[in-house]
C-alpha cells in the first residue's frame, strides 16, 4: 500500500466529500471452519457473538490471559456457526493464529487466507453510488454481510464479500476477493467511479481519517501494556461471557478503575502533534501522544494520547514539540462527525 498517489490532502478530502478506494489487502485474513468454530472464537476473543447473527461483521480484542493486555484488535465475519473469518493487523495475524490453534479442537481448521484474498475498502459518501454502478449490493445496515458475483467489463467474474465498514468514519464498504481477481475490481471500481469523483487512496490518508475518528492504531495507541478498559474499549467486550481471553484481568480493573486513558487532543495554537511527544499539565509529565497530525477537515493539530486517568475532558494542556509548549484541549473523539450509517 504506498503513501500516497496524489497527495495525502486531496486523498483525505476525496473521502470525506466523494468516495476514496485503499487497497489493504496487507490485512490478514484467517478462517475458521468446522463443528465448534463459533465456540472457539467466542471463548478466547473479547467480544459477545452472541450480540450478532450470521450475515454480520464484529469488532473485537484478542487480549493477553494474564495481563489482558491487548495482543491485536481485529474484525470477526460470522458467515455461518461453523464458518469465520477473522481480520487481524498484518503484524499480528501469524500470533492471533498461533493462539486459536493452541486451543482449537480437532474439528476446528483454522486456515491463513493472506495470500489467497485481497481487500479493498471503498469508503465516503459516494461509496454507495459507486458499488452500485456495478450492480453490488449497497443497501446492508452498518457492518452487515454480502456475497456478490461481479461482472467486468471484459465479461470476467469475480466472487466478492462485501462489508458496510471501514476505518474512515465515512460511509463505506470493505471488499474481499480472490487475490487474482484483485487486479480486475480495482480497474473496475476506477471505471465505474470516474464521473463519481473517485481517488485511489493511500497509507497517508488512511492516518488522518482515522486519527480525525479517534480510532486507535495496534502497535501505536493499544499495544499488549494496555487494555480495553484503559483504552475506551470496553464497548468491545462482553462482559456477560463466561470466559474470553483475559477476562479476570479486564474485571478487576473495570472494578478498580485504570490508572491510564486515551485521550484525544486537540490542538489550540499552531504546531502539529507526533508520537511520543510529552504531554504536560503545568509542567509536569501527565502522559504522551500516541499518534497524532495535521487534520485536513478541521485545519488543526489532532492526536491521541495516553495520560493519567485523573486529566478529564476540557482540559487544557500541553504538549512538548521539540522543546516548544504546544496548547491542546482533552477532546472526546470524534474530532470530525462520523457518518457510517
Amino acid at each position: 500500500m504506498p503513501l500516497e498517489y496524489a497527495g495525502v490532502i486531496a486523498e483525505h478530502t476525496a473521502v470525506r466529500e466523494a468516495v476514496g478506494v485503499f487497497d489493504v489487502s496487507h490485512l490478514g485474513k484467517v478462517e475458521v471452519r468446522g463443528e465448534g468454530a463459533y465456540d472457539l472464537v467466542n471463548s478466547c476473543l473479547s467480544n459477545d457473538l452472541d450480540k450478532i447473527e450470521p450475515g454480520r461483521a464484529q469488532y473485537t480484542l484478542c487480549c493477553e490471559e494474564d495481563t489482558a493486555g491487548i495482543v491485536d484488535d481485529l474484525i470477526v465475519y460470522l458467515f455461518a456457526p461453523d464458518h469465520l473469518l477473522l481480520v487481524p493487523n498484518a503484524a499480528n495475524t501469524a500470533e492471533v493464529q498461533r493462539r486459536l490453534e493452541a486451543v482449537a479442537p480437532a474439528s476446528v481448521t483454522i486456515t491463513d487466507q493472506h495470500r489467497s484474498h485481497a481487500v479493498l475498502a471503498v469508503q465516503g459518501p459516494r461509496s454507495g453510488d459507486l458499488l452500485a454502478a456495478l450492480g453490488m449490493p449497497t443497501e446492508g445496515r452498518y457492518m452487515s454481510v454480502a456475497a456478490h458475483l461481479l461482472t467486468g467489463a471484459d465479461g470476467g467474474s469475480v466472487p466478492v464479500t462485501v462489508c458496510r465498514s471501514g476505518y474512515t468514519g465515512e460511509k463505506g464498504y470493505e471488499l474481499i476477493a480472490p487475490a487474482e481477481s484483485a487486479g480486475l475490481l480495482w480497474d473496475e471500481l476506477m471505471r465505474a467511479g470516474a464521473d463519481l469523483g473517485v481517488a485511489p487512496c493511500g497509507l497517508g490518508a488512511r492516518d488522518t481519517l482515522r486519527l480525525e475518528m479517534g480510532y486507535p492504531l495496534h502497535g501505536q495507541d493499544l499495544t499488549r501494556e494496555t487494555t480495553a478498559v484503559s483504552s475506551g474499549l470496553s464497548w468491545a467486550v462482553g462482559w456477560k461471557k463466561p470466559a474470553f481471553w483475559g477476562r479476570a484481568a479486564l474485571v478487576a480493573e473495570k472494578e478498580a478503575g485504570a490508572r491510564t486513558r486515551l485521550a484525544g487532543l486537540r490542538a489550540s495554537g499552531r504546531g502539529v502533534p507526533r508520537p511520543h511527544m510529552p504531554v504536560l499539565v503545568d509542567g509536569v509529565g501527565v502522559g504522551e501522544v500516541t499518534s497524532g497530525s495535521f487534520s485536513p477537515t478541521l485545519r488543526t493539530g489532532v492526536a491521541l494520547a495516553r495520560v493519567a486517568a485523573s486529566v478529564e475532558d476540557g482540559a487544557e494542556v500541553t504538549i512538548d514539540v521539540r522543546g516548544r509548549p504546544l496548547a491542546v484541549t482533552v477532546t472526546k473523539p470524534p474530532f470530525v462527525g462520523a457518518h457510517t450509517g
